[in-house]
């Protein structure tokens, strides 16, 4: 079967497509799996560019999608022709976070979901939304599940609350598709004055353009009378988190995702505490999440938003196109 591979060093221009062997049957509590789909994240990126250290000759891709070809012994939750999507931490079945760190997760300390086929246990993937195709469902694992967790679990919106979501990358559609289920109010922020209309038509009701507007935390405070909002999503890290605690009201919550401006920085501590603000850092989520993203999803009827779709064969033009930064939503594979 075919699949792609990390190179060493670990550069798009080495990421290969290899012969590799077939999985074959489940074994008892497994699924066999033939993969259709995955999507692109920071993350990934970061393995196939070499910039996060992995195994050589590694599988790449967090997520992946696809139908179940076959079920070992003892296995109930799943049937042959499921529709399926991946877990991102395959052993964190529900409550507390247990793990720190990537080694458990697919496409990072395991080989990953850019392959053809694929034999787990059953925790390594959940059923997929009613109706979604492929390529929708292998949006969730990662950056749904992430905008889930901030917001549903971690931040508990409700109906009259506000968000701000930095960016038009996949973390921040799903979170702004998710608040306006919710009933909230969403600010949107981006350097792009054409993606911040096309956020505009999927319910943003304010947008900023962080370039024409740098003190942009004032500028939320401004759009909420003064009391600023109650959920940020922030993917930027340290060089936008002081600009989310100004956005925020006393007491608000900080969903600290992203390390896009690098992974350590000055905070301003001082105005944290006199602010009351609660910073969450979050990775993901677990699989019992996962599994109440799905229902979610079921009963909105939300529906991913994808940029663009490339062939597996063509993932190093797929990571080159997130390294543009000209995307909005999802970029994904497919096969």
């Amino acid at each position: 079967m075919k699949a792609a591979k990390v190179g060493n060093p670990a550069t798009l221009d080495s990421l290969r497509i290899v012969e590799v062997d077939d999985p074959g049957a489940p074994g008892a509590g497994e699924i066999r799996v033939r993969l259709h789909a995955s999507s692109l994240n920071y993350h990934d990126y970061g393995i196939v560019s070499g910039n996060m250290p992995t195994a050589d000759g590694r599988i790449p891709m967090a997520d992946g999608a696809g139908v179940v070809e076959a079920v070992g012994a003892n296995v109930t939750e799943f049937a042959e022709g499921d529709h399926v999507v991946s877990t991102f931490f395959p052993l964190w079945m529900d409550g507390a976070p247990t793990i720190d760190d990537f080694s458990t997760t697919p496409g990072d300390g395991i080989d990953g979901y850019a392959r053809e086929y694929v034999v787990k246990p059953v925790s390594y993937f959940t059923h997929a939304p009613n109706g979604y195709s492929h390529a929708e469902a292998a949006t969730l694992t990662t950056a749904g599940l992430t905008a889930w967790r901030a917001l549903a679990v971690d931040g508990g919106v409700k109906a009259g609350d506000s968000v701000l979501v930095l960016g038009t990358g996949g973390v921040s559609i799903f979170a702004l598709q998710l608040a306006k289920a919710m009933g909230a109010t969403v600010i949107a922020t981006s350097s792009s004055d054409e993606k911040l209309e096309r956020v505009r038509a999927l319910g943003a009701d304010h947008c900023i353009n962080y370039e024409n507007t740098p003190e942009w935390g004032t500028a939320v405070r401004d759009l909420t009378d003064g009391r600023g909002v109650d959920h940020v999503v922030e993917v930027g890290g340290p060089g936008t988190l002081p600009q989310s605690i100004d956005a925020v009201r006393i007491g608000g919550h900080i969903a600290l995702i992203g390390v896009l401006t690098g992974a350590s920085g000055e905070v301003p501590t001082a105005k944290l505490m006199s602010r009351h603000v609660r910073l969450q850092g979050l990775i993901v989520g677990n699989r019992r999440e996962q599994q109440d993203f799905v229902r979610a999803l079921d009963a909105t009827g939300i529906r991913p938003v994808i940029d663009r779709s490339f062939a597996l064969d063509q993932i190093a033009d797929a990571f080159r196109h997130e390294e543009s930064g000209s995307h909005l939503g999802k970029i994904v594979l497919e096969w």
